[in-house]
C-alpha cells in the first residue's frame, strides 16, 4: 500500500512516520519518500490500522490508489 502524507517535510517525521507504522506490524517493510511525501508499506494489516495509527502520531496519511503520485 502506498500514503501520502502531507505534513513529513524531513529525515525526523520520516523516522517517526516508520517507527508508527512498526508499533503496528514490526515485520513491515517501510520506504519513505520525503520529497514525495509518500510512504510504502508491504504488510498483510489493514491500509486503515496504519492511517489510524499514524493520526494518532499526528501525521494525515491518505492511501494512493490507482496510477495517482
Amino acid at each position: 500500500m502506498k500514503l501520502r502524507i502531507e505534513n513529513m517535510t524531513c529525515g525526523g517525521c520520516a523516522r517517526s512516520v516508520t517507527h508508527a507504522i512498526q508499533s503496528v506490524d514490526a515485520k513491515a517493510e517501510v520506504a519513505t519518500d520525503i520529497a514525495g511525501r509518500t510512504v510504502e508499506i508491504r504488510s498483510p494489516k489493514s491500509t486503515e490500522i496504519f492511517v489510524q495509527r499514524l493520526a494518532t502520531a499526528g501525521f494525515d496519511a491518505v492511501e494512493i490508489t490507482g496510477n495517482a503520485s
